[in-house]
């Protein structure tokens, strides 16, 4: 069947959003063309301008995507924790960073903030829906486990992401940190532990 043009578009607008990750990923952002990018979706440079506008807008819609699938994701697992100690090993970016892909990512992240800082609006408004959606999911199920955080959830949630990111750039220059255990021990703090009530009677 043939594609109308409404589908044709659509296809076009994934091939590209699938070619500028790769180009990315593989070359960073302050390297990698627009050109570049567009062959290796198979079209002119023209097609990414016409759908994104550019390399920064195709990297923005990258972004909301991948945000988009992040939130999906944690939430299904989060369902899934039946306790403290399941929650706070989905929260724990250590699969995240001992990914090849994942780590590249971040450090392709870092770059592009380092290249737009400060006049990235767009960006800074994913990243604070992103937050917000987070801090409710996570404010429903502490309320469902019992747990009482140490800080704001708002405030967890940027430590949370700040502390993916800072141990994936480290583990990218010293793969020999433990990640999981610097997460672990820091998630339990701000996240720590129902404390067991004493009986009325107290103790002697």
């Amino acid at each position: 069947m043939r594609l109308t043009r409404v589908q044709q578009q659509q296809r076009t607008h994934e091939q590209l959003l699938d070619a500028g990750l790769a180009v990315f990923l593989r070359r960073g952002y302050l390297s990698a063309t627009v050109e570049e990018i567009a062959a290796e979706a198979g079209f002119t440079r023209g097609a990414v301008y016409k759908h994104f506008g550019g390399k920064e807008g195709l990297w923005q819609a990258i972004v909301d995507a991948r945000a988009g699938a992040l939130l999906d994701g944690l939430r299904a697992a989060l369902d899934r924790a039946g306790s403290r100690d399941e929650l706070l090993e989905v929260l724990n970016p250590a699969a995240f960073v001992r990914d090849p892909a994942a780590a590249r990512w971040t450090l392709v992240s870092a770059e592009h903030l380092a290249a737009v800082a400060g006049r990235s609006a767009h960006q800074a408004e994913t990243q604070r829906r992103l937050d917000e959606a987070v801090a409710a999911d996570l404010d429903r199920h502490c309320h469902r486990l019992g747990i009482r955080p140490a800080v704001p959830l708002a405030q967890f949630v940027v430590a949370w992401g700040a502390l993916g990111g800072g141990l994936a750039l480290l583990h990218a220059v010293d793969p020999s940190t433990d990640v999981a255990s610097v997460a672990a021990g820091v998630l339990a703090a701000l996240l720590p532990a129902p404390s067991v009530e004493r009986g009325a009677r107290g103790v002697s």
